[in-house]
């Protein structure tokens, strides 16, 4: 029961975080849901729980979407995705651990690598760019640091990014829930644990909003370099102890 209620208060803040900083709550949740749940378990769980977390977030920013941006992202990235949750689905666990360990911790230098080259892309090649990300997103789950630059260098800002790019997450998270359900990955105990979890996000959400304005830009990207090195951390722990 405790395990539980770690979980719900982690994804509490993470709802708080991903609504103002547009990415984290599966940074933050994965390694907790891997060490209550176990890896195979925790993926479909916060699959279901990050499709509630966009879907707070598309509900908060409704009006600001920009649906031509998120039909070029979705139009490829949600084939992409359903590629990639099939490839993860025939990973072992220590192997899944490693990924996503290894994949948090190389975004840290790469997101500074899109920002410092100051990249604007066109509709085009937000398209291009939902292929790559969807196809992480159903491989390693969690992508938001790619998807922040993406949408960023489109050229949308505060409401209209939050909200586009949570429109968009959405509708990849959907086609990696189908391909999990296909394969026999979400049985009802994953459902409710699931969709307890996109719970707590979805409040969380709500209340990081209220402050979402205030946060500064260097604010930003420390909380969100120091989410992806420690998540990162964990999970390559994670993966050490199952090889042992």
């Amino acid at each position: 029961m405790s395990g539980y209620l770690f979980v719900l208060l982690v994804g509490l803040a993470a709802g708080v975080i991903s609504g103002i900083v547009g990415t984290g709550s599966s940074i933050m949740l994965l390694p907790v849901l891997v060490y209550t749940f176990g890896p195979i378990e925790a993926v479909p769980i916060m699959a279901i729980a990050a499709v509630l977390a966009n879907l707070s977030r598309v509900i908060a920013w409704w009006s600001m979407i920009d649906w031509r941006a998120v039909a070029a992202y979705s139009v490829t990235g949600m084939p992409a995705a359903a590629l990639g949750a099939r490839t993860l689905l025939s990973l072992p666990d220590g192997i899944i651990n490693l990924c996503l360990g290894v994949f948090f911790i190389a975004m840290v230098p790469v997101r500074h690598w899109l920002k410092a080259h100051a990249f604007r892309l066109r509709l085009w090649q937000l398209s291009l760019a939902g292929l790559v990300v969807g196809y992480l997103t159903g491989l390693v789950l969690s992508t938001g640091p790619l998807s922040v630059p993406a949408f960023s260098a489109y050229g949308l800002v505060k409401g209209a990014f939050l909200s586009t790019e949570a429109a968009s997450s959405f509708m990849l998270y959907l086609s990696k829930l189908f391909v999990f359900g296909e394969f026999g990955a979400l049985p009802l105990d994953i459902i409710i644990k699931g969709l307890v979890v996109g719970s707590s996000i979805m409040a969380g959400t709500f209340i990081g909003k209220i402050v979402m304005l205030k946060m500064s830009e260097q604010a930003f990207q420390y909380l969100l370099d120091a989410l992806l090195f420690c998540s990162g951390l964990s999970l390559l722990w994670a993966a050490i102890k199952s090889s042992q």
